[in-house]
Protein backbone atom coordinates (compact mmCIF):
# COMPACT_ATOMS: atom_id res chain seq x y z
CA UNK A 1 0.00 0.00 0.00
CA UNK A 2 1.35 3.59 -0.89
CA UNK A 3 -0.16 6.77 1.12
CA UNK A 4 -0.52 10.26 0.12
CA UNK A 5 -1.22 13.28 2.35
CA UNK A 6 -4.80 14.32 2.83
CA UNK A 7 -5.23 18.31 2.23
CA UNK A 8 -3.29 20.46 5.12
CA UNK A 9 -4.18 17.96 7.82
CA UNK A 10 -0.53 16.03 7.72
CA UNK A 11 -2.59 13.00 7.82
CA UNK A 12 -1.01 10.00 5.49
CA UNK A 13 -3.75 8.33 4.03
CA UNK A 14 -4.17 4.89 1.56
CA UNK A 15 -4.20 5.66 -1.68
CA UNK A 16 -7.02 2.48 -1.82
CA UNK A 17 -9.09 3.54 1.23
CA UNK A 18 -12.31 1.59 2.29
CA UNK A 19 -16.02 3.17 1.23
CA UNK A 20 -18.57 1.88 3.94
CA UNK A 21 -21.96 2.29 2.24
CA UNK A 22 -22.48 -0.83 0.82
CA UNK A 23 -22.30 -2.36 4.10
CA UNK A 24 -24.51 -0.09 5.65
CA UNK A 25 -27.38 -0.22 3.35
CA UNK A 26 -29.14 0.22 -0.29
CA UNK A 27 -26.73 -1.92 -1.96
CA UNK A 28 -29.08 -5.49 -0.92
CA UNK A 29 -28.58 -7.98 1.74
CA UNK A 30 -25.30 -7.34 3.77
CA UNK A 31 -23.99 -10.10 6.64
CA UNK A 32 -22.63 -8.38 10.08
CA UNK A 33 -19.85 -10.82 10.08
CA UNK A 34 -18.51 -10.96 6.14
CA UNK A 35 -18.34 -6.71 6.45
CA UNK A 36 -16.45 -6.89 9.39
CA UNK A 37 -13.98 -9.85 7.77
CA UNK A 38 -14.05 -7.03 4.88
CA UNK A 39 -13.12 -4.37 7.00
CA UNK A 40 -9.77 -6.49 8.61
CA UNK A 41 -8.82 -7.25 5.59
CA UNK A 42 -8.95 -3.73 4.42
CA UNK A 43 -6.91 -2.98 7.80
CA UNK A 44 -4.61 -6.25 6.83
CA UNK A 45 -4.31 -4.73 3.58
CA UNK A 46 -2.63 -1.15 4.59
CA UNK A 47 -5.60 0.28 4.99
CA UNK A 48 -6.08 3.37 7.31
CA UNK A 49 -9.16 5.59 6.14
CA UNK A 50 -12.49 4.77 6.09
CA UNK A 51 -15.42 6.54 4.94
CA UNK A 52 -19.06 6.33 5.74
CA UNK A 53 -22.15 8.18 6.33
CA UNK A 54 -24.45 8.67 9.42
CA UNK A 55 -27.31 7.99 7.03
CA UNK A 56 -25.61 4.15 5.76
CA UNK A 57 -27.75 1.68 7.27
CA UNK A 58 -29.17 4.50 9.44
CA UNK A 59 -25.58 4.45 11.36
CA UNK A 60 -25.09 0.90 10.85
CA UNK A 61 -21.84 1.22 9.11
CA UNK A 62 -20.76 3.68 11.52
CA UNK A 63 -21.55 1.29 14.32
CA UNK A 64 -19.30 -1.87 12.50
CA UNK A 65 -16.52 0.88 12.42
CA UNK A 66 -17.13 1.61 15.95
CA UNK A 67 -16.47 -2.28 16.49
CA UNK A 68 -13.80 -2.40 14.18
CA UNK A 69 -11.60 0.46 16.38
CA UNK A 70 -12.64 -1.68 18.82
CA UNK A 71 -11.32 -5.22 18.15
CA UNK A 72 -7.99 -3.79 16.12
CA UNK A 73 -5.03 -1.52 17.70
CA UNK A 74 -3.99 0.09 14.65
CA UNK A 75 -4.52 3.38 14.29
CA UNK A 76 -6.61 4.52 11.17
CA UNK A 77 -9.04 7.42 10.46
CA UNK A 78 -12.81 7.45 10.12
CA UNK A 79 -14.75 10.10 7.67
CA UNK A 80 -18.35 10.06 8.05
CA UNK A 81 -21.18 12.94 6.78
CA UNK A 82 -24.12 14.67 7.85
CA UNK A 83 -27.19 16.40 6.40
CA UNK A 84 -29.24 13.47 4.29
CA UNK A 85 -30.80 13.16 7.56
CA UNK A 86 -32.46 16.37 6.96
CA UNK A 87 -36.11 16.06 5.68
CA UNK A 88 -37.20 17.54 3.71
CA UNK A 89 -33.51 17.94 2.72
CA UNK A 90 -32.92 21.77 2.06
CA UNK A 91 -30.43 24.10 2.59
CA UNK A 92 -32.15 25.95 4.89
CA UNK A 93 -31.84 22.66 7.06
CA UNK A 94 -28.42 22.97 7.22
CA UNK A 95 -28.11 25.07 10.45
CA UNK A 96 -25.81 25.02 13.78
CA UNK A 97 -28.43 23.14 15.66
CA UNK A 98 -28.76 20.44 12.94
CA UNK A 99 -25.45 20.15 12.40
CA UNK A 100 -24.56 19.72 16.03
CA UNK A 101 -27.70 17.21 16.22
CA UNK A 102 -26.09 15.19 13.38
CA UNK A 103 -22.91 15.57 14.78
CA UNK A 104 -23.73 14.38 18.72
CA UNK A 105 -25.17 10.70 16.80
CA UNK A 106 -22.26 10.22 14.55
CA UNK A 107 -19.64 10.97 17.81
CA UNK A 108 -22.44 8.19 19.97
CA UNK A 109 -22.64 5.87 17.03
CA UNK A 110 -18.54 5.90 16.26
CA UNK A 111 -17.95 5.46 20.23
CA UNK A 112 -15.57 8.56 19.77
CA UNK A 113 -14.94 12.31 21.74
CA UNK A 114 -14.11 13.54 18.23
CA UNK A 115 -14.64 12.84 14.31
CA UNK A 116 -11.93 12.28 12.17
CA UNK A 117 -13.33 13.91 9.31
CA UNK A 118 -16.99 15.26 8.84
CA UNK A 119 -18.62 16.35 5.42
CA UNK A 120 -21.33 17.76 4.38
CA UNK A 121 -23.27 15.01 2.51
CA UNK A 122 -24.62 16.11 -1.09
CA UNK A 123 -25.95 19.45 0.41
CA UNK A 124 -28.13 21.50 -1.83
CA UNK A 125 -25.86 23.90 -4.19
CA UNK A 126 -27.32 27.13 -1.96
CA UNK A 127 -25.02 25.62 1.31
CA UNK A 128 -21.84 26.35 -0.67
CA UNK A 129 -23.20 29.88 -0.45
CA UNK A 130 -24.09 29.90 2.69
CA UNK A 131 -20.77 30.95 4.91
CA UNK A 132 -22.24 30.77 8.03
CA UNK A 133 -22.67 26.80 7.74
CA UNK A 134 -19.19 26.68 7.61
CA UNK A 135 -18.68 28.90 10.53
CA UNK A 136 -20.73 26.19 12.74
CA UNK A 137 -18.45 23.81 11.50
CA UNK A 138 -15.53 25.88 12.27
CA UNK A 139 -17.27 26.31 15.60
CA UNK A 140 -17.59 22.55 16.06
CA UNK A 141 -13.61 22.24 15.49
CA UNK A 142 -13.00 24.45 18.14
CA UNK A 143 -15.03 22.72 20.29
CA UNK A 144 -13.12 19.77 19.53
CA UNK A 145 -16.43 17.97 18.26
CA UNK A 146 -14.74 17.61 14.89
CA UNK A 147 -10.74 17.42 13.93
CA UNK A 148 -11.27 18.64 10.62
CA UNK A 149 -14.25 18.99 8.07
CA UNK A 150 -15.00 18.71 4.11
CA UNK A 151 -17.64 18.07 1.98
CA UNK A 152 -19.08 15.40 -0.47
CA UNK A 153 -20.49 17.11 -3.79
CA UNK A 154 -22.19 16.23 -6.85
CA UNK A 155 -21.16 18.99 -9.02
CA UNK A 156 -17.81 20.35 -9.49
CA UNK A 157 -19.23 23.95 -9.13
CA UNK A 158 -20.27 23.05 -5.95
CA UNK A 159 -16.38 21.45 -5.24
CA UNK A 160 -14.93 24.91 -6.40
CA UNK A 161 -17.61 26.93 -4.24
CA UNK A 162 -16.92 24.67 -1.23
CA UNK A 163 -13.07 24.91 -1.71
CA UNK A 164 -13.34 29.24 -1.07
CA UNK A 165 -13.82 28.20 2.52
CA UNK A 166 -10.34 27.68 4.43
CA UNK A 167 -11.33 25.28 6.64
CA UNK A 168 -12.58 22.77 4.15
CA UNK A 169 -9.87 19.99 3.89
CA UNK A 170 -11.23 17.74 1.84
CA UNK A 171 -13.27 17.30 -1.08
CA UNK A 172 -15.51 14.29 -1.90
CA UNK A 173 -16.81 13.87 -5.65
CA UNK A 174 -17.37 11.34 -8.32
CA UNK A 175 -14.28 10.55 -10.56
CA UNK A 176 -13.66 7.11 -12.57
CA UNK A 177 -13.30 6.24 -15.98
CA UNK A 178 -16.99 7.51 -17.14
CA UNK A 179 -16.59 10.86 -14.60
CA UNK A 180 -13.88 12.87 -15.83
CA UNK A 181 -15.23 16.19 -15.64
CA UNK A 182 -13.81 16.66 -12.49
CA UNK A 183 -10.06 15.85 -13.49
CA UNK A 184 -10.26 19.55 -15.53
CA UNK A 185 -10.29 23.01 -13.31
CA UNK A 186 -11.42 21.65 -10.22
CA UNK A 187 -8.62 18.97 -10.04
CA UNK A 188 -5.90 22.10 -10.84
CA UNK A 189 -7.40 24.42 -8.22
CA UNK A 190 -7.89 22.12 -5.45
CA UNK A 191 -3.90 21.14 -5.48
CA UNK A 192 -3.12 25.04 -5.70
CA UNK A 193 -5.57 25.14 -2.24
CA UNK A 194 -3.72 22.11 -0.72
CA UNK A 195 -7.29 20.36 -0.76
CA UNK A 196 -7.34 16.71 -0.70
CA UNK A 197 -9.63 14.67 -3.08
CA UNK A 198 -11.46 11.16 -2.48
CA UNK A 199 -12.47 9.55 -5.54
CA UNK A 200 -15.94 8.45 -4.72
CA UNK A 201 -17.90 5.60 -6.77
CA UNK A 202 -14.60 4.84 -8.12
CA UNK A 203 -16.38 1.59 -9.67
CA UNK A 204 -19.60 3.61 -10.69
CA UNK A 205 -21.49 1.28 -8.90
CA UNK A 206 -20.33 -2.02 -9.52
CA UNK A 207 -20.18 -1.13 -13.43
CA UNK A 208 -16.37 -0.73 -13.81
CA UNK A 209 -16.16 -4.02 -12.05
CA UNK A 210 -16.70 -5.52 -14.93
CA UNK A 211 -19.10 -8.91 -12.86
CA UNK A 212 -22.34 -7.09 -14.01
CA UNK A 213 -24.01 -8.13 -17.26
CA UNK A 214 -27.46 -7.82 -18.84
CA UNK A 215 -28.57 -10.36 -16.78
CA UNK A 216 -27.79 -9.32 -13.48
CA UNK A 217 -30.50 -8.86 -10.87
CA UNK A 218 -30.58 -6.65 -8.02
CA UNK A 219 -32.23 -6.48 -5.14
CA UNK A 220 -35.15 -4.28 -4.31
CA UNK A 221 -33.38 -2.50 -1.54
CA UNK A 222 -30.37 -2.03 -3.85
CA UNK A 223 -29.93 1.39 -5.24
CA UNK A 224 -28.80 -0.11 -8.71
CA UNK A 225 -32.49 -1.60 -8.95
CA UNK A 226 -34.36 1.83 -7.54
CA UNK A 227 -32.99 4.85 -8.56
CA UNK A 228 -31.53 4.26 -12.28
CA UNK A 229 -33.05 7.22 -12.98
CA UNK A 230 -32.80 9.51 -9.93
CA UNK A 231 -35.98 8.55 -8.46
CA UNK A 232 -34.57 8.43 -5.00
CA UNK A 233 -31.49 10.83 -5.16
CA UNK A 234 -29.51 12.34 -8.06
CA UNK A 235 -28.89 9.44 -10.43
CA UNK A 236 -25.07 10.11 -10.79
CA UNK A 237 -25.00 8.45 -7.74
CA UNK A 238 -26.34 4.87 -9.62
CA UNK A 239 -23.37 3.90 -12.44
CA UNK A 240 -22.35 7.27 -12.57
CA UNK A 241 -25.53 8.32 -14.50
CA UNK A 242 -24.32 6.32 -17.40
CA UNK A 243 -27.33 4.35 -19.32
CA UNK A 244 -26.94 0.63 -18.02
CA UNK A 245 -26.71 -1.02 -21.29
CA UNK A 246 -24.21 1.59 -22.29
CA UNK A 247 -22.04 1.07 -19.39
CA UNK A 248 -22.04 -2.93 -20.70
CA UNK A 249 -20.85 -2.27 -23.86
CA UNK A 250 -18.14 0.14 -22.76
CA UNK A 251 -17.11 -2.11 -20.30
CA UNK A 252 -16.03 -4.91 -22.63
CA UNK A 253 -13.74 -2.46 -24.54
CA UNK A 254 -12.40 -1.25 -21.52
CA UNK A 255 -11.33 -4.46 -20.58
CA UNK A 256 -9.25 -5.54 -23.68
CA UNK A 257 -7.39 -2.42 -22.71
CA UNK A 258 -6.56 -3.69 -18.83
CA UNK A 259 -2.69 -5.26 -18.79
CA UNK A 260 -1.94 -8.47 -18.13
CA UNK A 261 -3.11 -10.19 -14.85
CA UNK A 262 -4.90 -6.77 -13.89
CA UNK A 263 -8.59 -7.59 -13.49
CA UNK A 264 -11.03 -4.36 -14.35
CA UNK A 265 -11.88 -3.05 -10.65
CA UNK A 266 -7.93 -3.05 -10.34
CA UNK A 267 -7.58 -1.14 -14.19
CA UNK A 268 -10.36 1.43 -12.94
CA UNK A 269 -8.48 1.93 -9.83
CA UNK A 270 -5.10 1.91 -11.11
CA UNK A 271 -6.50 4.87 -13.74
CA UNK A 272 -7.72 7.12 -10.96
CA UNK A 273 -4.84 6.97 -9.30
CA UNK A 274 -2.77 8.11 -12.40
CA UNK A 275 -4.45 11.79 -11.46
CA UNK A 276 -1.48 13.20 -8.48
CA UNK A 277 -4.28 15.47 -7.51
CA UNK A 278 -6.00 12.51 -6.24
CA UNK A 279 -5.48 11.85 -2.45
CA UNK A 280 -7.34 8.53 -2.29
CA UNK A 281 -9.90 6.12 -4.16
CA UNK A 282 -12.51 4.97 -1.71
CA UNK A 283 -14.24 1.87 -3.23
CA UNK A 284 -16.49 -0.19 -1.48
CA UNK A 285 -16.71 -3.59 -0.70
CA UNK A 286 -18.99 -6.48 1.46
CA UNK A 287 -16.79 -9.44 1.55
CA UNK A 288 -13.30 -9.90 1.79
CA UNK A 289 -12.05 -11.12 -1.12
CA UNK A 290 -13.34 -7.76 -2.95
CA UNK A 291 -11.06 -5.83 -0.60
CA UNK A 292 -8.01 -7.65 -1.72
CA UNK A 293 -8.24 -7.36 -5.22
CA UNK A 294 -9.01 -3.74 -4.72
CA UNK A 295 -6.05 -2.88 -2.38
CA UNK A 296 -3.59 -4.91 -4.97
CA UNK A 297 -4.42 -1.91 -7.32
CA UNK A 298 -1.81 0.36 -5.28
CA UNK A 299 0.98 -1.90 -5.94
CA UNK A 300 0.12 -1.92 -9.91
CA UNK A 301 2.46 0.01 -11.94
CA UNK A 302 2.03 3.09 -13.75
CA UNK A 303 -0.29 2.46 -16.76
CA UNK A 304 1.41 2.95 -20.10
CA UNK A 305 0.64 6.32 -21.60
CA UNK A 306 -0.53 4.13 -25.14
CA UNK A 307 -3.44 3.03 -22.44
CA UNK A 308 -4.14 6.16 -20.68
CA UNK A 309 -5.06 7.91 -23.95
CA UNK A 310 -7.45 4.97 -25.26
CA UNK A 311 -8.79 5.34 -22.18
CA UNK A 312 -9.49 9.06 -22.60
CA UNK A 313 -10.38 8.58 -26.14
CA UNK A 314 -13.56 5.95 -25.56
CA UNK A 315 -14.47 8.45 -23.14
CA UNK A 316 -14.74 11.76 -25.11
CA UNK A 317 -16.47 9.70 -28.12
CA UNK A 318 -18.84 7.25 -26.18
CA UNK A 319 -19.57 9.27 -22.38
CA UNK A 320 -18.74 12.73 -22.84
CA UNK A 321 -21.83 13.67 -24.63
CA UNK A 322 -23.79 11.04 -21.79
CA UNK A 323 -22.40 12.79 -18.53
CA UNK A 324 -19.87 15.36 -18.72
CA UNK A 325 -22.01 18.79 -18.67
CA UNK A 326 -24.37 17.36 -16.01
CA UNK A 327 -22.07 17.39 -12.70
Amino acid sequence: MKYRTLGRTGWKVSEISFGAWAIGGTWGKVDDRESLAALHAALDGGVNFFDTADVYGDGHSERLLAKLKKERKEKFYIATKAGRRLNPHVAEGYNHRNLTAFVERSLKNLRTDAIDLLQLHSAPTAVYYMPEVFAALDDMVRAGKIRHYGVSVEKVEEALKAIEFPGVQSVQIIFNIFRQRPGELFFTEARRRQVGILARVPLASGLLSGKLTRTSKFEKDDHRHFNRHGEAFDRGETFAGVDYETGLKLVEQLRRLAPVDVTMPQLALRWILEFPAVTCAIPGAKRPAQVQENVAAADLPHLPKATMKKIQALYDRRVRPLVHHYW
